[in-house]
């Protein structure tokens, strides 16, 4: 059993639940509550190790038994010393050391999602859990986006890491990456309601963030803006919000 902050794993588990660089450099995140790592078992997603404490549920016993039967490491905590590392305010008894592993990009790709300076990371997991919902098949994440495998996007997510292609990326390989598709940028002032717009074509969509909007280089790759009508006289939605809205406006008319 581990007791002690210093051990290595612990160590570890502190920096990649810390600085986005460390996470970089070590090709790794966290996953923490029975649920994500559930997510991340049914993905088949590559585990380095499962830290356990000493009271976790029955459901989270059962886990940790498949994990350790495939030859993944597992390791019980004391569970003092896992909630002082915990990123949540009570732990959920369980977490895992994940392999950054993407998904690849599909190769007809028709509906890709483009998420310019979304900082706040509850906005960016819940923004990816709905194109994962929406059936997005791949996300694209210019520089000033925050991390998408911080510890609290990664658990806004609700295990949308593990079933979408997602890539941070510079604004030209953005651009390559998106190449052959007509890129609809969602903007107040936009020229077309997304009720108007076709979004039956090969797409992606940019959603900007909602403090300064979307920035200039969303604006140069861009093919059309377009709008979400609000009668009500609201000057804007969360971003999160009007990324849900446009995304099931994309599926309802492709189904339609």
């Amino acid at each position: 059993m581990i007791t002690s902050l210093h051990n290595s794993k612990i160590q570890l588990v502190r920096l990649l639940l810390g600085r986005p660089m460390e996470r970089r450099t070590a090709k790794a995140f966290v996953a923490e509550g029975v649920r994500l790592v559930e997510e991340a078992w049914v993905a088949d997603w590559p585990f380095r190790f499962v830290l356990f404490g000493e009271t976790l549920s029955e459901r989270g016993q059962e886990l940790v038994k498949r994990v350790e039967a495939k030859g993944f490491e597992v390791e019980k905590v004391t569970d003092t010393l896992l909630n002082s590392i915990s990123e949540t305010e009570t732990s959920q008894g369980i977490l895992a050391v994940l392999d950054y592993f993407p998904w690849p990009i599909p190769g007809n790709l028709s509906f890709a999602l483009v998420l310019d300076s979304i900082r706040d990371p509850g906005n960016l997991g819940t923004l990816l859990r709905t194109a994962a919902a929406a059936g997005v098949q791949a996300v694209f994440l210019p520089p000033e986006t925050t991390d998408a495998f911080a510890p609290k996007v990664v658990r806004a997510g609700m295990g949308a890491h593990f079933r979408l292609p997602i890539f941070s990326l510079s604004w030209d390989e953005i651009r390559a990456r998106t190449s052959g598709l007509k890129v609809y940028l969602a903007e107040m002032g936009g020229a077309t309601s997304c009720w108007e717009a076709d979004f039956c074509v090969p797409l992606a969509l940019i959603i900007g963030g909602e403090a300064e909007g979307p920035s200039q280089p969303a604006h140069n790759l861009a093919s059309q803006q377009v709008y979400i009508s609000m009668p009500g006289g609201s000057e804007s939605l969360n971003a999160a919000v009007a990324g849900a809205i446009l995304m099931f406006e994309i599926v309802r008319q492709r189904k339609t």
